[in-house]
């Protein structure tokens, strides 16, 4: 498959977004550090993990792959794929500093491209108004209010757990598939959102971080994980992406929480 004209550019863009990242959530912890492993694709490319256990960040993982193949594992392609992204998540000690998720992805086919991802901001238990309000704020700032009601749409869509009749937070973006014939357009939107993502969550967790809390309170966020880590299972298409690819297992399921109730 021949890649396309500006693979090695979005690459390169994806791994320095991912350093930012890091070398923001590292500002946060002052006696522990990411620690970085990398893995090998059984077909084509591979990933590297960076994941902090600490003080702040319970557990939190910043990953960055870049895999291909003969045979694109999902339905919705076919042939010869190359798949890249930067995909992470936080779980919090405090349990009034809220999870959040964000991924950003470029898959290229035989047949097609597109670019996917999001943010979504997951309170464990103690959701605020004001943290919600300035979330979503900052990403209809980034992408201007018609794309913005759509990809929040989505979110809203596809962050629905069938089994508990919710949602699993306060929703965020989220789109897939997009594709509009425009890559230049397209390619302009998807760093939007990927640059608005430490606009969006850096204040909730600076203001957040030091705020007091009960043992009984750290009990509750640990049974609402408890639905994030369901929802991962059943019905991420990320997860589902990964082992039907046949992906490094600890890197797919770097997701899931540290502790969690039932």
């Amino acid at each position: 498959m021949k890649p396309h004209p500006k693979r090695e550019e979005i690459v390169y863009y994806l791994k320095c977004l991912r350093e930012r990242i890091i070398e923001t959530f590292q500002k946060l912890e002052l006696r522990h550090r990411f620690e970085r492993k990398s893995w090998k694709y059984q077909h084509q490319g591979g990933g590297e993990m960076a994941v902090i256990r600490g003080e702040c960040f319970e557990k939190a993982a910043v990953n960055w792959s870049g895999v291909g193949g003969d045979t694109f594992p999902m339905s919705d392609s076919k042939g010869a794929f190359f798949a890249t992204g930067v995909s992470l998540i936080t779980h919090m000690f405090n349990p009034h500093v809220p999870t959040v998720h964000m991924n950003v992805r470029f898959i290229e086919t035989e047949d097609k491209w597109w670019f996917g991802g999001g943010y979504d901001l997951t309170p464990m238990g103690f959701p605020y108004v004001e943290d919600r309000d300035h979330f979503h704020g900052v990403a209809r700032d980034a992408l201007g209010d018609k794309l913005y009601q759509t990809f929040s749409k989505n979110a809203a869509d596809y962050f629905y757990i069938p089994h508990r009749k919710k949602e699993r937070g306060m929703g965020g973006l989220f789109f897939d598939h997009f594709n509009s014939g425009k890559f230049e357009s397209d390619l302009a939107v998807w760093k939007a959102v990927a640059e608005s993502f430490l606009p969006a969550i850096m204040p909730i967790y600076e203001k957040r971080l030091q705020q007091p809390f009960m043992v009984d309170e750290k009990d509750q966020q640990l049974h609402a994980r408890a639905h994030y880590a369901e929802f991962n299972l059943l019905y991420d298409r990320g997860t589902k992406f990964g082992f039907q690819s046949g992906g490094n297992p600890e890197a797919i399921l770097c997701s899931m929480p540290p502790l969690v109730k039932w």
